[in-house]
């Protein structure tokens, strides 16, 4: 290569995603809360015995509120949906469960009640 002779042409990147040396988007704020909220609430049920399940209907809503953010910003905004993603749908795994939990223990009260209130009829 001579003196004053152009470099070569190098393609920029494809459309829709910001110029090389810029790197990835920043995640959106939520998307790893949802995500480790999430987590601990359907972890929980082995280790603390379904306590942390309260926590799944908050990763649920945040994971859904970042998914829809994500979508409404224009394309190279914000990173981590699949983060956000995880976390709401692990949220909507654990609320079920906290529900049934929440049924289940108010069924065994009913027939708790039920048994010892003809028991002591005699």
């Amino acid at each position: 290569m001579t003196y004053g002779t152009p470099p070569p042409h190098q393609p920029g990147p494809p459309p829709g995603y910001p110029p090389y040396g810029y790197g990835p988007p920043p995640k959106h704020p939520s998307a790893m809360t949802a995500m480790v909220l999430g987590i601990i609430g359907l972890a929980g049920i082995l280790t603390c015995g379904g306590v942390t399940l309260v926590l799944s209907p908050f990763a649920w809503a945040m994971g859904g509120r970042a998914v829809r953010e994500i979508d409404a910003a224009p394309p190279g905004t914000y990173d981590g949906r699949d983060q956000a993603n995880a976390g709401r749908i692990m949220g909507i795994v654990g609320t079920v469960l906290l529900v049934l939990g929440v049924l289940a223990v108010a069924a065994i009260i009913a027939i708790a009640v039920a048994v010892s209130e003809s028991s002591s009829t005699y």
